[in-house]
């Protein structure tokens, strides 16, 4: 049995980061050699929380790791949900001050950025040769692509390439930002401002200062938020909900979006001249199966340290399949695998406990047909194993879109994936589901663009 093993070895630590989390908000923080966490204006890490002390907890590098110690705060500094005095913090950690949410995580491989700065496929190295450029100047920049393919990362490139590292990167996502919400996220508010303001509360362009903004799902802000977010970014101030005054700011814009952002504009959905205003640089990161060069590389680097055994069947299927949620997907997929199969070979059968339905049935079923000769030689291309998956994929669509007279909804909770999902794959498929609908006797009556069996 033919089969291909998969891993990374890490090396040395390189740097430590630690991500304040809120439901709307991410800051990002570089540590260097130390960084002191508490409510004084002094501290490293200054967060507005009434709970916290001020001077709370100290965060230092300690060889090759770092160490986070309690400085006898009044609530306690918890480390994964354990209250500590001092402990050694590792990848993915999840850190507690006051009642202020954090993420640790390591940069562990000097090199592991040449996966997001470098590229197989040629049309996007091209791209991505500009981004140091992109990453010096101080202009708005413009992240276009589907959900998935690293928008943030290269967000987060950006501002570490920029003159602007040492100050925060923060991320707004603008598709959870309600109108009432939106001006006090994004512009902070005064004490008595509304019901509930208790006290003054930045807002996201006020705590990103000398640091980068990610404004992530730009497409989504509330058309009401618009003209004020204009006028910011052309004057270069705000004026929080309630204040008599405007306040200067000091950051760098990156927008992100997988809208078309024209369309939008057409729609009267999101306005011209902000488009244009934050349409000065752009990057567009292409779907994974159109930069499928690098699909080795990024297999490597999710599995990590974990090696996984693939059956040469199985990774041909991998290859070639569609990949609707791309990297992000690829990550979890890879995530799963060594979950599940820690120590054991993968097949082509097993597919279905790693891929998203209803494609995992469509995976099952080709890989139920032997693709291997008796001395291990694979046969057949991998264009027929993928086209195989993808008009059983197919198929099945237009199978429960039937059974349901059309109803998007019940078709997707009976395949098992969101709506969003199925809308995706309906366009991609060019499946007129509108088309679909039931006569007086129950039976189809018509399915323009599907085919009439299946």
């Amino acid at each position: 049995m033919k089969t291909m093993n998969l891993n990374l070895r890490h090396f040395g630590t390189e740097k430590g980061f630690i991500t304040m989390v809120s439901e709307n908000v991410r800051k990002t923080f570089e540590l260097d050699g130390y960084a002191l966490i508490g409510r004084d204006q002094q501290c490293t890490i200054c967060i507005p929380d009434s709970f916290t002390s001020l001077r709370h907890a100290r965060i230092e590098k300690v060889g090759q790791g770092y160490l986070v110690r309690d400085l006898k705060s009044r609530n306690g500094t918890y480390v994964n949900g354990n209250r500590i005095v001092e402990a050694h913090l590792y990848d993915n950690d999840r850190l507690r001050v006051g009642i202020t949410e954090f993420i640790f995580t390591f940069e562990r491989d000097p090199s592991i950025n040449h996966l997001y700065i470098q590229s197989k496929n040629t049309l996007w190295n091209q791209q991505l040769s500009r981004l140091p450029a992109i990453a010096a100047s101080p202009y708005p920049i413009l992240i276009l692509g589907p959900s998935g393919t690293g928008k943030e990362v290269l967000a987060n490139l950006a501002h570490r390439f920029s003159n602007r590292s040492h100050g925060p990167f923060l991320s707004v996502n603008c598709s959870a930002l309600t109108e009432s919400l939106a001006e006090s996220e994004l512009f902070g508010h005064t004490k008595g401002s509304f019901t509930g303001a208790t006290s003054d509360r930045k807002g996201a362009f006020e705590s990103a200062r000398g640091g980068t903004l990610f404004l992530d799902e730009i497409g989504d802000l509330p058309i009401s938020i618009q003209p004020k977010l204009l006028r910011a970014l052309e004057n270069s101030e705000i004026k929080p909900v309630g204040a008599d005054r405007t306040t200067s700011i000091d950051v760098r814009i990156v927008a992100a979006t997988n809208q078309n952002l024209k369309e939008r504009v057409r729609e009267g959905k999101f306005r011209e001249d902000l488009y244009f205003r934050l349409h000065v640089l752009q990057l567009a990161p292409p779907p994974l199966k159109d930069r499928m060069e690098d699909f080795d590389d990024l297999m490597k680097h999710f599995a990590g340290d974990q090696a996984m055994q693939l059956e040469v069947n199985a990774y041909a299927i991998l290859q070639n399949y569609s990949w609707p949620g791309n990297i992000r997907e690829l990550r979890n997929t890879i995530m799963r695998a060594t979950a599940l199969f820690a120590g054991q070979v993968i097949r082509a059968e097993d597919l279905y406990q790693l891929i998203d339905q209803p494609a995992a049935t469509a995976v099952a079923s080709v890989a139920a047909s032997p693709t291997d000769t008796p001395d291990g030689a694979t046969t057949g291309t991998a264009v027929s194993v993928r086209q195989n998956v993808l008009d059983l994929e197919k198929r099945m669509i237009i199978d429960r879109l039937r059974f349901f007279a059309g109803n998007q909804r019940r078709a997707a909770v009976a395949l098992g994936i969101p709506k969003s999902t199925l809308h995706d794959r309906i366009k991609r498929y060019n499946i007129d589901a509108r088309s679909i609908k039931w006569t007086a006797k129950g039976r189809v009556a018509e399915s323009v663009n599907c085919p009439s069996k299946v």
